[in-house]
């Protein structure tokens, strides 16, 4: 099956580089993952603060190069494209970015960020065209163009901002959105309307999402697949239903029990302080599992080696010692890890 977006083994090293161990941090270690080309999908990239999930959005977009494997656009490898593909790789690959306001010019109206796609990528042959399409897109994502054009950022609701990036990134009729934090900067209330939003491209319009987010919650209900990551590795990844639902890392565990859970008899500040010392959270190149020292499993093999990805299910994989009785899977084949029939001879061999 082709792939659209795929990367293969990618690493990002800030620092000393592989052959100097000193004052090196590994934001990314040998992930691999693949979106399909003939099948939308929203997969999410989930982890607490420094688990690598907004580098590895920069390498998806080209913005930092890897410092060891590739990230292959329709089979290319980005790095290498000319012009032309580039050009080409930019506008069917769009971000979403965490804080709307820092993407807008506040001397501009916000008509400005809506124009300049279109007329960097030359999609409208007059302006009438150009407007017909900036007011279509921003009335499928819920806002009235009359509403809307001829206002300045700060005029805006932070909700409205968001919502007018999510229709710039629509003109471009992208076949992958990038979505970092996308509502981690919007008022609860208006998270749904946005998500809805997100969802609704990906239903109606066919475009796949990687929504990158520490909120298990909406992970759960807008993603189809989930990739769980710790100090720039992969620890599980699957079926967002079997992750979620039957964590198998002591990490998503973890994750999963620190969401809150409603509790109308418990008085303010009765909550158990379940926190882990986090010391050492920079990652630098160890030999070691990266979670053996917040895990309560950790035995002594897992301060002398680092764990494979376990196949535990036919949509289920998770780097744990925890499951060696259970076959181990190649790195690059993470990608395939949603493609459950592969892993299902896999996970039932033994």
């Amino acid at each position: 099956m082709a792939n659209l977006l795929e990367l293969e083994n990618v690493s990002k090293i800030f620092g000393g580089g592989f052959f100097n161990r000193s004052n090196v941090t590994i934001a990314v270690q040998d992930v691999s993952l693949s979106i399909p080309e003939d099948r939308p999908t929203i997969t999410a990239i989930a982890g607490e603060s420094g688990s690598g999930k907004t580098t590895l959005a920069r390498l998806l977009l080209g913005v930092v190069p890897p410092t060891s494997g590739r990230v292959m656009y329709q089979g290319k490898e980005i790095q290498k494209m000319g012009s032309r593909e580039w050009l080409n790789f930019r506008r069917e690959v769009q971000p979403i970015f965490q804080d709307p306001f820092e993407a807008y010019n506040p001397f501009y109206a916000v008509d400005h960020v809506l124009h300049r796609p279109i007329r960097n990528f030359k999609l409208a042959s007059s302006n009438q065209e150009r407007d017909e399409r900036i007011a279509e897109a921003l009335r499928m994502v819920g806002l009235q163009p009359d509403e809307t054009l001829g206002r300045y950022p700060h005029q805006l609701s932070g909700g409205q901002r968001q919502r007018v990036m999510v229709a710039r990134a629509l003109l471009l009729r992208p076949r992958i959105i990038l979505a970092d934090e996308p509502v981690s900067m919007v008022d609860a209330s208006l998270r749904a309307t946005i998500l809805r939003s997100i969802r609704d491209l990906n239903r109606d319009f066919g475009i796949s999402v990687i929504y990158i987010t520490h909120d298990l919650t909406t992970a759960y209900q807008m993603c189809d697949n989930i990739i769980v990551m710790y100090r720039g590795s992969v620890a599980e990844a699957g079926s967002v239903e079997e992750v979620i639902q039957n964590p198998k890392h002591p990490y998503t565990q973890l994750l999963i029990d620190s969401v809150p859970q409603p509790d109308p008899k418990a008085a303010w500040g009765e909550e158990e302080d379940e926190s882990v010392d986090r010391a050492d959270e920079a990652s630098t190149i160890t030999d070691q599992c990266k979670f053996a020292s917040r895990c309560k499993f950790a035995f002594e093999r897992c301060t002398v080696s680092a764990p494979p990805l376990h196949a535990i299910g036919p949509q289920q994989l998770a780097s744990c010692f925890l499951y060696s009785d259970m076959p181990a899977v190649d790195n690059a084949d993470l990608g395939q890890a949603f493609e459950y029939p592969e892993f299902e001879s896999a996970a039932t061999a033994n």
